[in-house]
C-alpha cells in the first residue's frame, strides 16, 4: 500500500508539473515581445510591441539609421531620418533632442543582419547619451508583424518608374476615384476590403485590386490623404499581403508629384 501510494504521489506529482509547464509556456512571452537578446550589445532592446506603445505614447525619440533613399521608400510611422554624413550624426540627434542627453532613444535599421543601428546606438552611448535601446529586429519583422509602413513622396517616384509589378491602391471613395487617379491605380476602400476579399476568394472578380500570384509583391497605399488612408494600412496589416506602404500626403500632392516634368 505504501509503494502503491507513493507511486500514486509521483504520477500525481508529474502530472501537476507537465501543467506547470505548459501554463508556463502558454503564458511566456510571444514573438510580439521577442527581440534578438544580443548577448555582447552595448545598449538594450525594445520589442515590436515595446516600440508600438512608444510610438503611441510618444515617449521617445524613434530614429532610422538608415539612409534617405532607404527611409523615403518605406519607414516606421514617426520615425526621424537623420540625412546627414555619420561624422555629423551625433550632432544631428543631439537637435532633435533639444540639447539633452538624457531624452529616450531608439534606434533601428534593416533588421538583425544589419549594423547600422547597432552602430549608432554604441556612438550614441559613447558621446553620452544615457537613454538609448534598439529595435534590432527592424524593418522586415516590423512589417512582417504588420506593422504600418509609410512611403515618402521621393520613395513613390522611385517605385513608379522602375518597379512594373507594384499595386497602386486608391482608397478614396469610389465617386471620387471614378473622377481621375493616378495611372495604373486600382480602387479599394478600408469599408468595402472585406466584401471585396470575399469575391476574390470565392473568383467573382475577373480583375481583382490586390495581387493573388504573390503575397510579397509591393503595394503602395494612398488617398485623401493620410488619416483616411492610415485606416486601410490598419485593416490591410491583418492581411497575408505585408509588403504594404503608405503614403501620408494628400492626392493632390501625389497626382501633382507624378506629373511628368
Amino acid at each position: 500500500m505504501r509503494l502503491a501510494h507513493f507511486t500514486g504521489l509521483l504520477v500525481a506529482a508529474s502530472a501537476l508539473s507537465l501543467a506547470h509547464v505548459s501554463v508556463v509556456f502558454a503564458q511566456g512571452p510571444g514573438i510580439e515581445q521577442a527581440t534578438l537578446m544580443e548577448a555582447d550589445a552595448k545598449t538594450g532592446e525594445v520589442s515590436t510591441e515595446q516600440l508600438r506603445h512608444i510610438l503611441a505614447e510618444k515617449s521617445a525619440i524613434v530614429i532610422d539609421a538608415r539612409p534617405r533613399v532607404e527611409f523615403d521608400a518605406g519607414h516606421i510611422p514617426g520615425a526621424r531620418v537623420l540625412d546627414t554624413p555619420a561624422n555629423d550624426q551625433i550632432a544631428a540627434v543631439e537637435r532633435l533632442a533639444n540639447g539633452n542627453k538624457a531624452a529616450a532613444l531608439v534606434v533601428y535599421c534593416n533588421g538583425p543582419y544589419c549594423q547600422a543601428s547597432r552602430r549608432l546606438a554604441e556612438r550614441l552611448t559613447a558621446a553620452g547619451f544615457t537613454n538609448v535601446r534598439r529595435y534590432q529586429l527592424g524593418m522586415p519583422v516590423w512589417r512582417a508583424l504588420g506593422g504600418p509602413t509609410v512611403i515618402e513622396l521621393d520613395g513613390i517616384l522611385r517605385i513608379f518608374k522602375a518597379d512594373q509589378t507594384a499595386v497602386f491602391i486608391d482608397a478614396r471613395p469610389t465617386e471620387d476615384f471614378a473622377k481621375g487617379s493616378i495611372p495604373g491605380a486600382r480602387n479599394l476602400t478600408v469599408e468595402s476590403l472585406d466584401g471585396t476579399l470575399k469575391q476574390m476568394m470565392s473568383g467573382k472578380l475577373t480583375n481583382p485590386p490586390l495581387p493573388l500570384d504573390d503575397f510579397n509583391r509591393r503595394i503602395v497605399l494612398f488617398g485623401r490623404d493620410g488619416a483616411q488612408v492610415l485606416g486601410l494600412a490598419k485593416a490591410m496589416s491583418k492581411r497575408p499581403w505585408y509588403n504594404v506602404a503608405y503614403f501620408p500626403g494628400s492626392y493632390e500632392t501625389l497626382a501633382a508629384g507624378l506629373q511628368p516634368r
